[in-house]
């Protein structure tokens, strides 16, 4: 007589239940989503806060004054940073100006010659009759006399500020306009407007503004 199978397997066959959670371990892992950079990240923070750092100081006790430690301590940023991006604290004052006079200045485009130079020249007024304008424009002056450093950041400005005036100038002639070249905007307008504040010849009127834009384009060939 056949015996009847147990319907109870024994516990050695039974396979051992998963623990609690495994059968949603077991799914596989998603990719890491990549860490998006979002721009004007910290790098750009920690430029900023230096720059205003500087500026503030500038004006509150002009150039000369105080050393790279005092501007860390007020960016809430390291000794150490400041020294690896900059080098020296020349080289950050006129990474300051520069940024100030090009960067915060960009180059107008109102469709016009004319009026791209009047809004220019208005600009730069504005921005060196401001509350740190004066020191920042002696800045520049004292830093030229500190060497290497401060040659190479006016060259770096000189060349930033010419280019962008000829692309305004070129859009000038490609509208058929005759235009100046830049030496001739540099001297005619931006030069007198930086010397008579350097020389506390102020203030700078918007007639007296528009006046040197109207004597450049008068001089202009037909």
């Amino acid at each position: 007589m056949n015996e009847t199978p147990s319907s109870t397997p024994s516990s050695a066959a039974q396979p051992t239940p998963p623990p609690a959670g495994a059968a949603k371990s077991a799914k596989p892992a998603k990719a890491a989503k990549p860490v998006e950079r979002r721009p004007g990240g910290r790098s750009a923070r920690v430029r900023s806060a230096v720059h205003q750092a500087v500026t503030d100081l500038i004006a509150e006790r002009g150039y000369g004054t105080f050393a790279v430690g005092e501007v860390a301590a007020r960016a809430g940023v390291a000794d150490s940073s400041i020294y690896r991006r900059w080098g020296t604290l020349e080289a950050l004052l006129m990474d300051v100006v520069v940024s100030r006079l090009t960067e915060d200045s960009p180059m107008p485009d109102t469709g016009s010659l004319s009026g791209d130079l009047s809004a220019l020249a208005a600009k730069a007024a504005e921005d060196v009759s401001g509350p740190d304008g004066l020191a920042l424009l002696r800045t520049v002056v004292t830093a030229l006399a500190a060497g290497p450093d401060g040659e190479a950041a006016r060259d770096h400005y000189l060349a930033a500020r010419s280019e962008q005036l000829q692309a305004m100038l070129d859009r000038a002639r490609a509208r058929g306009e005759a235009a100046p070249d830049v030496l001739d905007v540099l001297d005619a307008v931006l030069a007198p407007i930086y010397i008579r504040v350097l020389f506390g010849v102020v203030p700078l009127t918007p007639d007296y503004v528009d006046g040197l834009v109207g004597h450049l384009l008068a001089r202009r060939p037909e």
